[in-house]
């Protein structure tokens, strides 16, 4: 069982002020946002406000304090010698009522968070290092115009149900061969939410809803890349009972490029260059996403051999900077040759002394090169 005190860390006899402090506190340090691919502090979040929706009530927290669950009286004292009657089949002593009698526990009613959504925008290369603004069109639940999401006719505004109070849940006694068991189930009234509604909104019938096809602009910062997610916070399922709405969350499809390949931050570019080039060094202008950029060959550089150009990739997302363009140098090679081309090039395979078919042949490493 968790103790809903110690995750927040106030005692036990801490007050409603000491609890909102707490909870404050702790939900900004492990929040979403300042913790992101954080899965503990996502899973810490959770109890944290799972804590606070019980300690914040007064009858949750009253329920909370006798009986040990928010969801009011469990049986678990007493008997077979005081140890909360554990047993290797049954687990606990809830778990032997329901394997009697079936059924199960309810939730007190309270505001509940909206379901996060998902949506797919495929981006070109471009135009993930520029970053973009991109429409999408999302079928979802808002609130109904006509209610603001009470699901009650206007003028008019829903009541605690009669039958639990506003607790969501009611409890039924039941004398067994074990003793006394006291069950608790969602009530059939309110269906577990507290509250019930005698003039429906004509619009939604009561349920506060209304699915909407809704546009919405996204922007798309510089730098994603594919399977990258982009969270718009509270663009998901409207909440319930006055819950927050869940989140967007915008998946990233990124485009073959034809002449760039992309690890990470890096830019790759195979660039080809003829023997003499990488023999004698040369510089030349290549495109980059962002203009032409002079490199610079030395001479002797190998077929294989990569050039790091610096700060010349794509940008870092949620940092500084930018990655590195690389290229990779490999050997041109003509399919065809002049009389006067092949000429110097058996002049210039004699006088480097590797003239023929042999296995140190010039035209075959060069073609063992390709």
């Amino acid at each position: 069982m968790k103790d809903y005190y110690q995750l927040l860390g106030v005692a036990r006899t801490a007050s409603e002020d000491e609890i909102k402090k707490a909870f404050r506190r702790l939900a900004r340090e492990n929040h979403p946002d300042r913790n992101p691919g954080n899965k503990a502090a996502e899973d810490r979040f959770k109890e944290i406000n799972e804590a606070y929706s019980v300690l914040s009530d007064p009858t949750k927290r009253q329920q909370y304090d006798t009986f040990g669950s928010a969801d009011g009286p469990q049986a678990g004292a007493g008997g077979f010698g005081g140890q909360g009657f554990q047993d290797a089949n049954f687990g606990n002593l809830g778990d032997i009522f329901d394997a009697f009698f079936g059924g199960g526990r309810g939730q007190a009613a309270g505001p509940q968070r909206g379901q996060d959504v998902q949506a797919q925008v495929v981006l070109t290369l471009e135009e993930c290092f520029s970053g973009v603004e991109r429409p999408l069109r999302l079928a979802r639940d808002e609130a109904c115009p006509r209610c603001s999401g009470s699901g009650a006719e206007p003028g008019t505004k829903p009541s605690r149900c009669p039958r639990c109070q506003g607790l969501g849940q009611v409890s039924s006694r039941r004398q067994t061969p074990f003793g006394s068991f006291v069950s608790t189930m969602p009530c059939p009234t309110c269906h577990g939410l507290g509250r019930v509604v005698e003039r429906p909104c004509v619009q939604c019938r009561g349920s506060g809803r209304s699915h909407v096809q809704r546009s919405i602009t996204v922007r798309i910062p510089a730098g994603v890349g594919d399977g990258a997610r982009v969270r718009i916070s509270g663009e998901g399922e409207m909440g319930t009972l006055g819950g927050s709405p869940g989140d967007l969350y915008v998946l990233i499809r990124e485009k073959p490029h034809a002449r760039f390949a992309r690890e990470g931050a890096d830019l790759l570019l195979d660039l080809h260059l003829s023997y003499p080039d990488l023999a004698l060094g040369t510089e030349l202008e290549v495109d980059t996403l962002d203009g032409p950029c002079r490199v610079a060959v030395p001479a002797g550089t190998a077929v294989g051999q990569q050039i790091r150009i610096r700060g010349r990739g794509m940008p870092q997302l949620r940092g500084r900077g930018r990655g590195d363009l690389i290229a990779r140098v490999g050997v041109e090679v003509p399919r065809q040759v002049s009389a006067r081309e092949r000429a110097l090039l058996t002049e210039l395979a004699e006088l480097s002394g590797r003239h023929g078919r042999g296995k140190d042949s010039f035209f075959k490493r060069v073609r063992d090169a390709l």
